[in-house]
């Protein structure tokens, strides 16, 4: 339930991911830590809860940085096997890396995404990952 989960998320739930929902099958949660000078925020998704694959570009530095405070999710890159993640986990997303995350099947789960500093940074939002490919993990 959610109201439990707020208790237990290291940096609460924040508010419903309208602006990016269109990205999302599911439900996710963003809470802005900090959006001066590096773009960090705490993400949440309910279970079963994923965003599209996705591309961090950059003509110089540029990708991103999660690390896992609350459930079990998953990690993957395009062409390779999916990484389960745990509270503690860490996943270093290079930029021009084709990739997507989210929650397990049965639990909520949250990561603090940070963004890494770059030049002419973008993000392209690409396919959804299908339920028949989320099915298999």
């Amino acid at each position: 339930m959610i109201k439990d989960f707020e208790k237990v998320g290291l940096f609460g739930l924040g508010q419903p991911n309208e602006t990016f929902a269109q990205y999302f099958i599911g439900k996710s949660y963003l809470n802005p830590i900090c959006m001066e000078s590096i773009g960090i925020l705490n993400v949440t998704f309910e279970p079963k809860c994923r965003n599209n694959w996705h591309i961090h570009r950059a003509t110089k530095g540029g990708g991103q940085v999660l690390l896992c405070t609350c459930g079990e999710g998953w990690y993957q890159e395009w062409g390779k096997e999916p990484r389960k993640l745990t509270v503690g986990d860490s996943v270093i997303i290079p930029p021009e890396v084709k990739h997507w995350h989210g929650a397990s099947k049965d639990s909520w789960f949250a990561h603090v995404a940070i963004e890494v500093p770059g030049e002419n940074t973008t993000n392209e939002w690409c396919e959804a990952v299908t339920d028949e490919e989320y099915e298999k993990l």
